[in-house]
């Protein structure tokens, strides 16, 4: 029995040394070859595309020029094509829509109608792209903006790349009551080994349009809004059999703020592969996906994940 407490005890105090220490892996796992390219913050909108008219000029813009799957914050701006200068433009919407190659139309969840920043010119939005462009289907922006009395359309097609930083992660999913939900990662880019400001965006497919309407938004097969008032429980783990599968302390489950986002922190302790495990919980607190984690510390074995869980790197 003393011998069992003994080896319990060395465990425990082991794994404590692996969360504070950070020293479990550093000779047995090279993260920074596993990481590849040292990942960069993107702070600089940059152009992506633009539609050139003989009246006005409509330039789209994203964090470092490329529009990503997962969550991408956008911009649009429009100038006159013949003096370069910003226009007086009364709205804008924007809507992303998916062709497949059985010409079957869709979109992601998308903020429509975009917000006007005045004192830069610019309307601002986002797009959570559930796809990359490819061979089983391209993406196409649909943009209306109403100048004077006057409202004019355009189409324009963009490439939607892979997202190579694994903190920028998205996941879909159904959840126990039928819907389907998305949850895209929206910060931080580039994490520290510190307590990071984890946000969120979460959206459920909220209804099926009526395909029988005119124009791209009554085509569409798919449309999505933010869940309100939700809350998506956080227990972040280091999976590596090497790593026992241990969590680190001060963490807190994401909710809702004011500007619809879902917002916690994450506690990374050390670089290396973690696993960001949730529960989603609906309003009444129902549990709509996600399975608890075994909180046993479990050296030489791969820790068990969440049903709903993402993967980081960093």
């Amino acid at each position: 029995m003393k011998v069992s407490i003994l080896i319990k005890t060395i465990v425990f105090y082991a794994a404590l040394a692996c969360v504070f220490l950070g020293s479990c892996t550093k000779g047995k796992t090279n993260y920074e070859a596993e990481r590849g390219e040292v990942i960069e913050e993107n702070n600089e909108f940059k152009e992506v595309s633009n539609v050139v008219t003989s009246a006005y000029t409509v330039s789209i813009e994203a964090l470092n020029g490329v529009l990503y799957r997962g969550y991408n914050d956008i911009r649009v701006r429009i100038k006159n094509t013949q003096t370069n200068t910003p226009v007086e433009v009364s709205g804008l919407t924007f809507l992303p829509v998916r062709t497949t190659v059985m010409g079957e139309k869709n979109s992601c969840p998308n903020q429509y109608d975009f917000d006007y920043k005045s004192e830069d010119k610019y309307f601002s939005g986002y797009t959570v792209f559930t796809s990359e462009s490819g061979t089983e289907g391209s993406w196409a922006l649909h943009i209306n903006f109403t100048v004077g009395n006057q409202t004019f359309s355009l189409i324009k097609e963009v490439q939607v790349k892979q997202q190579s930083n694994k903190n920028l992660n998205m996941t879909m999913f159904t959840g126990v009551d039928e819907e389907q939900y998305v949850i895209a990662l929206i910060a931080p880019q580039k994490p520290n080994v510190a307590e990071n400001k984890l946000v969120a965006g979460i959206y459920k497919l909220n209804r099926m349009l009526d395909s029988s309407g005119k124009g791209p938004a009554g085509q569409l097969q798919l449309s999505y809004s933010q869940v309100e008032r939700y809350t998506l429980k956080l227990d972040p783990r280091m999976p590596e059999p090497s790593m026992g599968n241990h969590s680190s302390p001060n963490n807190k489950d994401l909710i809702q703020d004011k500007d619809g986002l879902y917002h916690g922190v994450v506690n990374y302790t050390m670089t290396g592969n973690w696993t960001l495990n949730f529960i989603l919980l609906n309003p009444e607190g129902k549990v709509i996906r996600g399975t608890e984690v075994p909180k046993d510390f479990t050296p030489g074995v791969e820790g068990r994940k969440s049903e709903l869980h993402l993967d980081i790197l960093f």
